[in-house]
């Protein structure tokens, strides 16, 4: 059961006011505790709080971690940093993010990842923020689209600061695992005038952070009777590229091949035991650079008018360099009739070793960045009997990776691949030579050297809305009725070009040893592994960009370029009323939310019976879908006693389709005549929600609550598989293929608790602490997706005087991930650890030194099970040290 006011709570009269004879003022931390209680306690519906220390002074450098201080809120932190949330256990896409009540167009960096319905917290300036309010249970007149929950993020406004606020920030930020530390800086501005009729409010941040991400990973899994003569002895399955290596014709063999004597009966015995497709060391780089502007104007000619405008513009870039170097015991004519001994234990092949089998070093240089640019327009007439508020904007993201320069060197050698100390000892690759550190052993293939590939990406939202309220003196305090439209489009182009004839040595690309500190924190990582060279990723896309006559990129040249282009175009048209009720020590809001959403879903589909692989055989396809919703909801309060408040919530909600999955798009593996793709036939998640609270207001700046929930979730959208008939670009003749897509096929149960305790101490110290159990299964059986059956967070803290002193940990059970490659995709239980000590030399000036995951916490992915590693990352620690101003 558990709702703590996001970061923290307090009660109405422990908010830092001017002091008179008979009160203490409440500043810094506890203030923001005091903010967020008062929030939580005033609201109707079930919500949570975090709350600005001060003027562009949030709690965390990152929206997201600060939220992981609300019960039921956990973050994915797969690059480092919290990027997705998850509220009630629900899937990150399943709930919604806005900016002041409304949309803010987003996109992401990561070449793997399609636009969607999430947002990507890293881009989200923390100097910006004045509260975040997290809705578990909604209200009819808030944008509807969230089954687990809506964060709502307030700004600061200048006619609600003093009459004229100077804040600002100097930092640097430091990674002990890439050794390199950045400067960072924000400012803001805030004026009105003496009448408080004009105000203007200005700001800038600039973040930046260069991380380095270092690990174990594999691609896909393969039985043992792989091995044993079970492939496609036609084609290979490279898991980047998925175009074959040259073949050698004497590979051509089915049985046992090298395998004979003991391993040969090991290997007939087990011919279902798994094994990693491929294993290797992951080298990631990215440079991290955040450039935030925006401003306010507001004017109030009037006490009842008051006319707001607000402009935010976000520049990010996210250029990367990844280089992994793996064993390839999956490979079909290079790796399949080189096995020559295999350990097998409860059904995984322990380790395995091989005679000159194939090994690859894929090194990819992504240019990739994000521009969002917002523009808002906002009047409201508050009068005593009744208000009218009318506004609208305009919201524009590109994003993506604008560029992509890889290229494959491959190199044959004796191995043995041992992942049988998993998970505490993820994996091993030993050579008889060091294979790792020679660069020149590693020469790209003529055949197929690498590709060139741009995936750009835009997002755009348009809306306007007006809401008219009738305000009585009785039991019946208010009625709002409101209208909102909204057109939504994203979209995605993909492009690219094999690049051929090249025989070039990763040598050639200005080479190095990774710093002494690679892989520190893994066990059982072997010296061959922590010694591995990597290339210069700039010297690699001088070479490439170069060369005479290259080609350039097109969305015809393979046909998963082609079906990776498309764009989805959404308009929504939502109707509300909503009544809002005091009986005195009874109170809350019932209403309807009826909406109206028609979908454009185009994208290029291959004419029947064509070959794909040319422009003639592709036709850009719309399909057309639309769907109605009614959506009750309720929200009661009862103030059992002066410190104690019960509330419960019934509502119907709905979360629509991920964009991916909507579309036309789809892709296939000829040699395992596999593949997948989207449903443009998708109708939204729905799902009845329950939610039941009780706090206990125990004494000023502290709570006590608890909440249970359930959520009764339809048209779940599952992954099915079923036959479909696509032309065979290997075998040159239309074949049946497994096709995966997304249908509204099941159901699914989220239930739970949760339960939060915060409370001041004397002599400055106090704590929060939460905790959530969530129980998630679809009507299949199988888990759902960033669903942890359990989470804690513990954050102690002490301010007195100049001193704040705080720590906070936060821990989650493992998750599923999705489906890949047919392995259903986990990641293990993880803890992070953060500390702050702040020390004012002045109410203006404070310095602050931040230690943030200090225990360089292990993401840990497996497939199936956890002796099965699928990527296993450090990212490293971060300190900061910041000056603060604020006048």
């Amino acid at each position: 059961m558990a709702l703590l006011s996001g970061a923290a709570h307090a009660q109405t009269s422990d908010t830092a006011q001017p002091a008179d004879d008979h009160e203490i003022v409440v500043t810094g931390f506890r203030a923001s505790l005091a903010q967020s209680i008062e929030a939580k306690r005033k609201a109707d519906a079930i919500i949570d709080s975090v709350s600005s220390e001060d003027v562009g002074k949030f709690p965390n450098t990152n929206v997201a971690e600060a939220l992981t201080l609300v019960p039921g809120v956990t973050v994915d932190r797969a690059f480092g940093q919290g990027e997705k949330v998850s509220i009630l256990g629900t899937d990150p896409a399943l709930n919604r993010t806005l900016l002041n009540g409304q949309t803010v167009a987003s996109a992401d960096w990561f070449i793997l990842d399609n636009p969607g319905r999430t947002f990507n917290y890293a881009l989200l300036a923390p100097q910006l923020v004045n509260r975040v309010d997290v809705y578990k249970s909604p209200e009819p007149r808030i944008d509807e689209g969230s089954i687990g929950g809506t964060v709502n993020v307030l700004t600061r406004k200048p006619l609600e600061l003093k009459p004229f606020v100077v804040a600002g920030s100097l930092s640097y930020l430091y990674n002990d695992r890439s050794k390199k530390g950045d400067v960072q800086g924000s400012a803001l501005v805030s004026w009105h005038n003496e009448s408080k009729t004009l105000g203007l409010l200005a700001s800038f941040q600039r973040t930046k952070d260069r991380l380095r991400r270092d690990g174990l990973e594999s691609y896909g899994t393969i039985s043992a009777n792989f091995w044993n003569g079970a492939n496609d002895a036609k084609t290979s399955s490279l898991p980047q590229s998925m175009i074959p290596v040259a073949p050698n014709p004497a590979d051509q063999i089915t049985g046992t091949g090298q395998c004979t004597g003991t391993c040969a009966t090991t290997l007939l015995a087990n011919p279902n035991a798994k094994f990693p497709n491929a294993f290797g060391t992951s080298y990631f780089e990215q440079g991290r650079e955040r450039l935030t502007y925006s401003a306010t104007a507001q004017w109030k000619p009037v006490d009842e008018l008051t006319i707001t405008a607000d402009w935010l513009r976000i520049d990010a870039t996210y250029d990367n360099l990844n280089q992994s170097m793996y064993a390839f015991p999956g490979n079909v004519w290079n790796s399949a009739g080189r096995l020559t001994g295999l350990n097998v234990q409860d059904g995984i092949v322990t380790s395995a070793t091989f005679n000159n089998a194939l090994s690859v070093l894929d090194a990819q240089y992504r240019v990739a960045e994000m521009h969002s640019q917002t523009f808002h327009g906002q009047i409201g007439w508050n009068d005593v009997k009744w208000d009218l508020n009318v506004e609208g904007g305009i919201s524009d993201a590109d994003g993506g990776t604008k560029k992509q320069v890889f290229l494959e060197f491959l190199n044959w050698a004796n191995y043995t691949v041992d992942i049988s100390g998993a998970p505490n000892r993820p994996g091993t690759i030993s050579y008889g030579s060091n294979v790792l550190g020679n660069p020149a052993a590693f020469v790209t293939d003529p055949g197929w050297s690498g590709n060139l590939v741009d995936k750009p990406t835009t997002d755009k939202e348009r809306y306007g809305q007006i809401d008219f309220g009738l305000k009585f003196d009785g039991v019946l305090k208010r009625i709002q009725l409101g209208y909102k439209y909204r057109k939504h489009e994203t979209g995605q182009e993909y492009a690219g070009i094999a690049l051929t004839g090249l025989a070039v040595p990763a040598g050639n690309f200005n080479t190095s040893i990774v710093r002494d500190n690679y892989l520190s924190g893994f066990d059982g990582i072997n010296d061959q592994m922590r010694g591995r060279f990597i290339i210069d990723g700039n010297s690699m896309v001088n070479y490439v960009q170069g060369r005479p006559g290259l080609p350039t990129p097109s969305k015809f040249a393979a046909s998963e370029f082609t079906a990776g282009n498309w764009d989805i175009q959404e308009q929504i048209h939502a109707f509300y009323a909503q009544a809002n009720f005091d009986a005195g020590g009874f109170r809350g809001n019932f209403g309807v939310r009826y909406v109206h959403t028609a979908t454009d879903s185009a994208g290029y589909v291959c004419k029947p019976g064509a070959m794909c692989n040319a422009q003639a055989d592709w036709v850009w396809q719309t399909t057309k879908t639309s769907y109605d919703n009614v959506l009750p909801s309720v929200n009661i309060v009862a103030d059992v006693n002066k410190n104690l408040v019960f509330r419960f919530a019934a509502a119907q909600v709905i979360a629509r389709p991920n964009y991916a999955d909507m579309t036309n798009y789809f892709w296939l593996s000829d040699q395992i005549l596999t593949g997948g793709g989207g449903n443009p036939d998708l109708k939204p998640y729905k799902s009845n929600n329950f939610n039941a609270s009780l706090e206990w207001y125990l004494a000023p700046r502290s709570i006590l609550s608890g909440e249970v929930f359930y959520k009764d979730i339809s048209n779940y959208i599952l992954q099915q598989t079923s036959p479909e008939q696509h032309f065979n670009t290997a075998r040159g003749t239309v074949t049946t293929y497994q096709i995966s897509r997304p249908f509204n096929a099941g159901s699914a149960e989220v239930k739970g608790f949760a339960m939060a305790y915060q409370q001041s101490f004397p002599l400055g110290f106090g704590v929060l602490a939460n905790y959530t159990y969530s129980d998630g299964k679809a009507s299949n059986g199988g888990d759902l997706p960033y669903n942890s059956r359990h989470q804690a967070s513990l954050s102690p803290f002490f301010e007195s005087g100049p001193v704040a002193l705080r720590a906070t940990y936060t821990w989650r059970s493992k998750y599923f991930t999705g489906i890949d490659r047919g392995d259903k995709m986990y990641v293990r239980d993880n803890a992070n650890v953060d500390v702050s000590a702040t020390w004012n030399f002045t109410k203006e000036v404070g310095l602050t030194l931040s230690g943030m995951n200090l225990t360089d916490s292990q993401y840990y992915a497996y497939a199936n099970t956890p002796r099965l590693p699928r990527g296993v990352y450090k990212t490293g620690r971060k300190l900061l040290a910041t000056v603060n101003v604020n006048f």
